[in-house]
């Protein structure tokens, strides 16, 4: 595969790599190299600063204010993004729900939701996974009944992203049980978020952080207008929209440039012992990584062609995603082992104020790798699980 850059490559690398080392806030750098959580108005600040740039969608179309980049910048830029540790994009509107939108979508829905994602002014999330519906998500209960020009939605998701942020929410639900399938009588809807009977319920992860929620949907009333496309055929926009998650859950471009960071800090020397780097084994298990990530940055490359030339991503989403956070988790493993104690998490307001600080284990040198490792435990489940994905590939290339 010819990965040849042109000159124009070059010059466009050349202004990514400018725009993060000058123009991007150096306070949210800063807190992501330390791994210090953005709060809310972090992430509204630097997603405007990039719509500002001209750059808040690099996959939408110009016509609805997308960059028009090509394949190869898409790389280079998310390349460049995860090289200067700036976040990554929140998905749920401009890469999930926006293109759904302008994809399938009437135009008075794309002149009113369009603008606001672009420039986030508003922030969405994803209503798919309940309780008893993960990964068969065909299962779901939620339900939205026909009430004169409202649905009358009752139910629950959960697992929402950021969901206590939210502003809209777009969900899945069923419209008709009386179907053949059960993915037939399923809809696309948005529903306001700040409407009576919309609840949320903090779910707190192991690491300590509120990042995902329950939401209790009792009586709540969605105007007609808010279906997007045709009623029953959710579930078709729902994979067209699971398939570019999934490709963005495979992560290449910061596992690459956590490879690189780890083996930069294998061969330093901590207190007078031998670096890391003359540890055979363990420079093996990173090399191997390295492998696995070039033929996965390949794919990524094959995949980004394909959406160029203007098709979904196919079944190679599905083999990014397992491929990807299968690498991911195994970096998150490789860096608790660099790090040996100093992966154990300090939380100073676990102890008494009064116990001397650097008696902690790993004071003033916690890596943040173990809270990483649990964390990322769940991103071979989310996005449809590595198992889902199996059979994907063994139906849609393999035939089976």
């Amino acid at each position: 595969m010819n990965v040849t850059f042109s000159a124009d490559d070059i010059a466009f690398r050349a202004e990514v790599r400018d725009y993060f080392e000058n123009e991007f806030p150096a306070d949210i750098l800063e807190k992501q190299r330390n791994s210090i959580p953005l709060q809310r108005e972090d992430m509204i600040r630097w997603h405007k600063h990039i719509y500002e740039k001209g750059w808040g969608a690099p996959n939408w179309p110009t016509e609805y204010g997308g960059t028009g980049w090509n394949s190869v910048q898409k790389y280079i830029f998310a390349d460049e993004q995860a090289r200067a540790s700036a976040p990554p994009y929140l998905p749920f509107g401009v890469s999930m729900v926006g293109p759904i939108i302008y994809t399938y979508g009437n135009e008075e829905q794309k002149q009113r939701f369009l603008p606001d994602i672009l420039e986030f002014n508003t922030w969405w999330c994803q209503g798919y996974s309940e309780p008893g519906a993960g990964s068969d998500l065909a299962s779901l209960k939620t339900r939205a009944d026909l009430d004169g020009d409202h649905y009358v939605v009752n139910g629950t998701k959960t697992w929402t992203t950021l969901g206590q942020f939210a502003d809209w929410i777009f969900c899945l639900v069923r419209t008709n049980s009386d179907v053949a399938r059960r993915q037939e009588g399923i809809s696309f809807l948005l529903i306001d978020m700040k409407q009576a009977g919309v609840s949320i319920k903090p779910i707190i992860l192991l690491d300590g952080e509120h990042e995902v929620n329950e939401v209790h949907f009792d009586n709540v009333r969605v105007p007609v207008e808010n279906l997007v496309g045709e009623e029953g055929k959710g579930w078709t926009y729902g994979k067209v929209l699971l398939q570019h998650e999934r490709t963005g859950i495979a992560g290449v471009a910061g596992s690459k440039y956590r490879l690189q960071r780890l083996r930069a800090n294998a061969g330093k020397s901590i207190k007078g012992a031998a670096p890391l780097a003359g540890d055979r084994n363990f420079m093996r298990k990173v090399a191997a990584a390295e492998v696995e990530l070039k033929a996965l940055e390949y794919t990524e490359l094959r995949t980004l062609a394909s959406v160029a030339s203007g098709k979904a991503p196919g079944p190679e989403s599905s083999i990014l995603k397992i491929a990807g956070t299968e690498l991911r988790q195994n970096i998150d493993a490789l860096d608790v082992e660099a790090a040996a104690y100093y992966a154990l998490p300090y939380v100073r307001a676990q102890y008494a104020t009064d116990f001397p600080e650097d008696e902690y284990v790993g004071a003033h040198a916690e890596t943040n790798s173990s809270l990483v490792y649990f964390n990322d435990r769940k991103v071979s489940i989310f996005g449809g699980s590595n198992e889902i994905q199996k059979n994907i590939i063994a139906k849609h290339v393999l035939g089976l």
